[in-house]
């Protein structure tokens, strides 16, 4: 058993990647740490993942789930470092039993954005505009609404990706809302893409915090950062990611949120890979029974076809 952080030393190492979002996110975890615990001290270490040496191969072709993470949680496991900070949209659902997700502060805006400086909505770009996205579910959702639009795959951090827009190597891309703001760089979104209208992705706009899961010490530190409203929208949305998943990329959305009379809500929708289908389910419950409520939502897209739209590639029931 690896010894906890508190047992072993005065200082916590926290795992990030080294883009400047990855740091931004790291960075707020530690000022929320050190505020919380006065005294405390805390190192960021940073780990280049493989999503982070090959910024070109679609996602898909360089393995997909976990691209961004699966080196950061082996730090932890072996005790290089005593946390991990991930953009929770990149966290598989199906991760190691050793680790826990010990917090999810509050959860930033979940909206997509559209960036296109020219004709600055997703209505007015003229029929056969190219429009970037690294993400099978944004392109989905895009050519759902537009099929008339070129989607075109794009790979790179914040900036790169945003460059392509400002320059006009893409007529308009589409990011999260969350890590534009967090940089500082919402000024050059011209539209937000909003649930009900389009939906998020599972996590988005969320940071997942893990730790071991024998580690006591750190698991009481990383507690005061946790969000209860934020922590059961996304396991909500996780567990019906989990019941369809069939260990590889699929273009799902899906929204948790709290709802009125103390219920907790889950919209999820699932598309073929050119948005031509859309098969969708949304269901409330308990607010202290996330992971059932997503269950019944993937129940309830699987019993609508969600398993034939995707070529039969996702989980049977559990």
């Amino acid at each position: 058993m690896t010894t906890p952080a508190s047992a072993r030393t005065a200082t916590l190492r926290i795992g990030t990647r080294g883009s400047r979002l990855a740091r931004w996110q790291a960075e707020w975890v530690a000022s929320a740490l050190r505020e919380r615990h006065p005294g405390l001290a805390v190192e960021l270490i940073e780990i280049r993942t493989l999503g982070d040496r090959d910024r070109n191969s679609p996602l898909a072709a360089i393995g997909g789930t976990g691209v961004f993470t699966k080196e950061i949680q082996r730090a932890v496991l072996d005790g290089s470092v005593d946390v991990a900070v991930h953009s929770l949209k990149d966290l598989p659902t199906m991760g190691p039993a050793e680790l826990v997700l010990a917090a999810v502060p509050p959860r930033e805006e979940v909206a997509d954005a559209l960036i296109a400086p020219a004709h600055r909505t997703l209505e007015a770009l003229p029929a056969g505009a190219r429009v970037g996205t690294g993400s099978l579910r944004r392109r989905a959702q895009l050519l759902h609404r537009r099929p008339d639009l070129e989607v075109v795959t794009i790979r790179g951090n914040v900036e790169t990706r945003l460059r392509q827009a400002l320059d006009g190597a893409m007529d308009a891309i589409v990011l999260a809302w969350a890590g534009l703001h967090r940089l500082g760089l919402h000024g050059h979104v011209t539209e937000r893409l909003a649930p009900p209208r389009f939906l998020p992705a599972v996590g988005q706009g969320a940071l997942g915090i893990e730790c071991r899961a024998d580690d006591e010490g750190t698991r009481s530190l990383l507690a005061a950062l946790d969000d209860p409203a934020s922590h059961r929208a996304v396991v909500a949305e996780r567990a019906a990611l989990a019941e369809l998943e069939g260990g590889c990329l699929i273009p799902m959305a899906a929204w948790g949120r709290d709802a009125e009379g103390g219920r907790l809500a889950l919209d999820a929708s699932v598309f073929d890979a050119d948005g031509r289908r859309r098969v969708h389910a949304a269901d409330s419950g308990p607010v202290d029974d996330p992971r059932g409520l997503g269950i019944r939502v993937a129940s309830a897209l699987r019993d609508r076809g969600a398993a034939e739209l995707l070529g039969g590639s996702i989980r049977p029931p559990s």
